[in-house]
């Protein structure tokens, strides 16, 4: 990164940080079904934007660069957050500053794979104080919340991201099967 970017937002939680996953460099399935690991389509919403799409599918490719440490904190959490790729990492700061701001703006962007977790993020991002700081060293964003259910959901969230930078897709996927059927 070549300068020094700092943000303080009052708005609210992560929306969907980094939602990473693993791409193979093709489909998955004997008719080119199942699983699309090259367009993603997973990662397009009802109303997210292209860009924010390809933010993501970017970080997909290339979560290996990626690093995370979590701090859990009694009210909120604390993150640090890295990419070894300048591309990833610019694609990482835009996707933290534009979800914190959608869901300052209750705008969910609906993601397909986006977990369930997020939802309480979107309907009660007045009650989140949220403060991004960009370094040569990575995101750091530290969240607080005086609303016990959305604390719990931070701490949910993190843990997703995290399992999500260590495992990809796989990580996706294995918290797709875990929800309830509708």
């Amino acid at each position: 990164m070549s300068r020094l970017m700092t943000l303080v937002a009052f708005v609210a939680a992560f929306g969907a940080m980094p939602v990473l996953a693993q791409m193979h460099g093709h489909r998955h399935g004997a008719d080119g079904g199942g699983h699309d690991m090259v367009t993603m389509p997973g990662l397009r919403g009802e109303n997210a934007t292209a860009e924010e799409s390809a933010e993501l599918a970017l970080m997909f490719r290339k979560f290996q660069t990626l690093s995370r440490e979590v701090e859990t904190l009694p009210n909120g959490i604390r993150t640090v957050t890295r990419s070894s790729d300048p591309d990833v990492m610019e694609a990482l700061v835009s996707h933290v500053v534009g979800m914190i701001d959608r869901v300052g703006q209750k705008d969910d962007p609906k993601i397909f794979i986006q977990s369930p977790t997020l939802d309480i993020f979107f309907a009660r991002g007045d009650r989140i104080l949220s403060e991004i700081d960009v370094t040569e060293d990575g995101v750091i964003v530290t969240q607080t919340s005086d609303d016990p259910e959305v604390v719990v959901a931070m701490h949910t969230h993190a843990a997703e991201v995290t399992a999500m930078v260590e495992q990809g897709m796989h990580a996706v996927h294995m918290m797709m099967m875990q929800r309830p059927a509708n």
